[in-house]
C-alpha cells in the first residue's frame, strides 16, 4: 500500500466518523505526478476483493446529485455509498483527477484521462487487497474517463459501468454536434474554474470570477482569448478555446480520451453497461458504445435508456413534464442506484451467465395529459425491454415536409419551397432538450415550446417558438390511433441559402391537444439536432455554400422513445439556430471564435417532395 506521503506501509484505516475503513493514498502516474484517492475497504486488514474504481474531477468526497436517492439522503455522502459497496463484498477507490481536488498536475479537460486511468487500474490490480479484478464506474466525466482508459487496452480491467458519458466521438456528441459547438462546455468551464485549486488558493482570482456575469457574456459572443469570463483562470480558458477553435474534425479530435471510435478494437473484452436518458447529451455515444462493443467483443454489453435529465434517475420528471411512478430507476429497475450497480457487478464478475435483457428503455407517453400538483404535465410512460436498439420490431417510416405545414406519408404539391431569414442577432432560444451543466443560462428536459421567464433569450418575446418567422413547423393531423416512435430521428432536407454558411436545426415535438389544464395545448420537445452546413459533405473538409445553390443535407437528432397518443400531433420544427445550447452561425463562413461580423441568411427548405423526416415506428400490435 502506498500512503499519502508516497511510502510503503501496511493498511492503516483512517478513523473518521461515518467513513468506515478509509485510507488516503497517492497513486503515482507514469510522468511522476501523484493522484490522490480514498480507499474504502472491509476490515482493518482487508482481504483481497474485487475493486470498484471511480475517478472524478468534482471532488472525491463531495456528494453529487447523480448518485441518486439512497436511504435518507438525496444525494448521499460518498462514504455512505462506498460503505454499501463494501458490505456487498467490494473495495472501492475514489480518485481526484489530475489537477482537481488534492491531486497534483494541471487539469486539461479529457486529455490526460487515458494514461492516468490506465496507470491507476494497473496500480490497484497490483495491491495485495485486490484479487486481480478491477471494475470501473461513474457518471458523466467519470464515464468519459472509463472509455479513455479502455482505449489503451487496460488488460487488468474486468468490467465497465458507464453512466451518461464515455466518448465514442466527442466531436459528434458532447463537445460538438453536426459541427456546431455545444456551449455547455463554456458554462461547465466557468463553474469548474471557480472551484479549481488555483482559484481556491488565490482570493483575488476567486473575487474576479465571482464578479463576472456569465449571462451577460453569453449576450456578447463570440469570445476571444484573453477577453472572456475565463481570462482569470488561464488553464480553463486555454482548453475551452482549443476545443472551440477546432471546428473541423482533425487530429485534435482523434486524441485519446475523446475518440473511443478509433480504438474500439483495443478496448478490453469485458462486460459493459451503458446508461443514458432522453434528455441527456450523451444518448448517441451510449448507443454507439453499446452497439460497437456488443458486436466486437464476446463479453456482453447492456443498454439502459431512461426519461431523465443528466444523471437524475431518482426523480420521475424532466423539466415541466412528469413521466409517472414507473419513470424512476429506484423501485423499478432496482431498489436504488447503489443496489442497481452492485447487482450488475455481481452478475458480471460472477461466472454464472446473466439473464438480463440487453436493452431496457423507457417509452414515454400514455399519461393523463393533466397538470399534477407540482404543476407538471402528466405524460406517463413505462419500461420495456429489447434485444437490440432500435427495437427489433421498429420500422423506418418517412414523413414529407409540405408547403402547407403538413407532415404526411405522401408528399403534397403545395409549394416548391419555404424560406425565412435567419438573423444571428435574434437566434431561436433553447427551451429544454438534451442539456446538462448549462446553468444559469439553460437547463435540460421537456417543456412547452413557449418562452417564459426562465428562458434565456436575446429578445423578450413570450410567443410560442412555432410563431416565429424563422421557424418552419410541420405537423400531422390529430392522430386517429396511438403511434410509438423508438429510435433515431433523421431529416433529409433539400436546402439553399444566401449566405456562405448557415445551420439547419431539427426538433421533434409531441403536440398535446388543448385541455382544461392547458387551453393552448402543450408542445412537448422530444429530441433535436443540428448541422452546420460547411460540414454537409465532410466534418474533415468544410466547404462554403454557393449562394442560391440547392444542397441535399442530413440532420440527425438523438434517439427517443415516445407514444404519441390518439388526438396528439407529431410535429417537426426546422430552424437555423438553437441558442444558447449551440453557438450561433454568423453566416459569413468565418471562424466561430474570431468572426465579429453577422450576416442575415435567407434560407430555403424545398418542400416539393425532396425534404423528409424518418422515424422508427413500432407496429400497432407491438405497442
Amino acid at each position: 500500500m502506498v500512503d499519502s506521503a508516497g511510502g510503503h506501509e501496511g493498511w492503516r484505516p483512517v478513523p473518521e466518523p461515518g467513513s468506515g475503513s478509509r485510507q488516503v493514498v497517492s497513486v503515482p502516474m507514469r510522468d511522476g505526478v501523484e493522484l490522490v484517492a480514498d480507499v474504502y475497504a472491509g476490515g482493518h486488514d482487508p482481504a483481497p476483493r474485487p475493486v470498484l474504481l471511480e475517478r472524478t474531477p468534482y471532488g472525491r468526497r463531495k456528494a453529487r446529485g447523480s448518485d441518486g436517492a439512497f436511504e435518507s439522503w438525496n444525494p448521499p455522502p460518498p462514504e455512505a455509498v462506498c460503505r454499501r459497496f463494501v458490505e456487498r463484498g467490494y473495495h472501492v477507490v475514489r480518485q481526484d483527477c489530475r489537477g482537481r481536488g488534492d491531486s497534483g498536475g494541471e487539469f486539461v479537460k479529457y486529455l490526460n484521462e487515458a494514461e492516468d486511468g490506465y496507470d491507476t487500474v494497473e496500480w490497484i490490480a497490483a495491491q495485495p487487497w485486490c484479487d486481480g479484478r478491477v471494475a470501473t464506474m461513474g457518471v458523466s466525466y467519470a464515464a468519459h474517463v472509463q472509455s479513455a482508459l479502455a482505449s489503451l487496452g487496460a488488460p487488468r480491467l474486468s468490467a465497465m459501468f458507464l453512466d451518461s458519458g464515455g466518448f465514442a466521438s466527442a466531436y459528434e456528441t458532447g463537445v460538438r454536434q453536426g459541427g456546431a459547438f455545444e456551449l455547455k462546455q463554456a458554462t461547465w468551464a466557468f463553474a469548474r474554474a471557480r472551484t479549481s485549486a488555483a482559484t481556491l488558493a488565490d482570493p483575488v482570482v476567486g473575487a474576479a470570477l465571482d464578479a463576472e456575469s456569465i449571462e451577460e457574456w453569453f449576450r456578447h459572443l463570440p469570445w476571444r482569448r484573453g477577453h472572456s469570463p475565463l481570462r482569470h483562470a488561464p488553464e480553463y480558458e486555454r482548453y475551452l478555446f482549443e476545443q472551440w477553435e477546432q471546428g473541423r474534425f482533425g487530429p485534435y479530435w482523434r486524441q485519446l480520451g475523446i475518440y473511443g471510435r478509433g480504438h474500439f478494437d483495443r478496448f478490453p473484452d469485458v462486460p459493459s453497461l451503458h446508461i443514458s436518458s432522453w434528455y441527456d447529451p450523451y444518448i448517441r455515444t451510449a448507443i454507439e458504445n453499446f452497439r460497437e462493443l456488443g458486436e466486437r467483443k464476446t463479453s456482453p454489453a447492456y443498454l439502459v435508456l431512461g426519461p431523465w435529465t443528466h444523471g437524475r434517475r431518482s426523480v420521475s420528471y424532466a423539466g415541466d413534464v412528469d413521466f409517472g411512478p414507473e419513470a424512476t430507476l429506484d423501485g423499478n429497475l432496482a431498489s436504488d442506484y447503489v443496489e442497481f450497480r452492485a447487482d450488475w457487478f455481481d452478475s458480471q464478475l460472477d461466472p454464472a451467465p446473466s439473464t438480463a435483457p440487453p436493452v431496457r428503455y423507457f417509452r414515454m407517453g400514455g399519461g393523463s395529459g393533466k397538470r399534477d400538483a407540482a404543476g407538471r404535465l402528466g405524460h406517463g410512460g413505462r419500461w420495456l425491454s429489447s434485444s437490440t436498439w432500435p427495437p427489433e420490431e421498429a420500422r423506418v417510416v418517412g414523413f414529407h415536409l409540405n408547403g402547407d405545414g403538413s407532415l404526411t406519408s405522401k408528399p403534397r404539391a403545395v409549394a416548391r419551397y419555404l424560406e425565412y431569414d435567419h438573423d444571428p442577432r435574434d437566434p431561436v432560444p433553447t427551451i429544454g432538450g438534451q442539456v446538462t451543466s448549462g446553468e444559469p443560462v439553460m437547463v435540460g428536459g421537456a417543456f412547452d415550446q413557449r418562452p417564459d421567464g426562465r428562458t434565456f433569450s436575446l429578445t423578450n418575446s413570450r410567443l410560442p417558438l412555432a410563431s416565429r418567422p424563422d421557424v418552419l413547423t410541420f405537423e400531422t393531423e390529430p392522430l386517429e390511433r396511438d403511434v410509438v416512435v423508438a429510435g433515431p430521428v433523421v431529416a433529409r432536407l433539400a436546402v439553399s441559402s444566401s449566405a456562405a454558411d448557415t445551420d439547419f436545426a431539427v426538433k421533434l415535438v409531441d403536440v398535446h391537444p388543448p385541455s382544461a389544464d392547458y387551453p393552448a395545448g402543450f408542445a412537448m420537445n422530444l429530441t433535436d439536432g443540428i448541422l452546420r452546413c460547411r460540414y454537409r459533405d465532410s466534418f474533415e473538409t468544410p466547404s462554403s455554400l454557393a449562394p442560391g445553390r440547392i444542397y441535399d443535407v442530413r440532420v440527425e437528432a438523438p434517439d427517443t422513445a415516445n407514444l404519441f397518443a390518439r388526438g396528439h400531433r407529431i410535429r417537426v420544427d426546422i430552424s437555423s439556430s438553437n441558442f444558447p445550447r449551440f453557438d450561433v452561425n454568423s453566416g459569413t463562413g468565418g471562424a466561430e471564435t474570431t468572426d465579429r461580423r453577422r450576416v442575415t441568411a435567407t434560407n430555403r427548405v424545398f418542400v416539393d417532395g425532396r425534404s423528409t423526416v424518418t422515424l422508427y415506428i413500432v407496429p400497432e400490435e407491438k405497442i
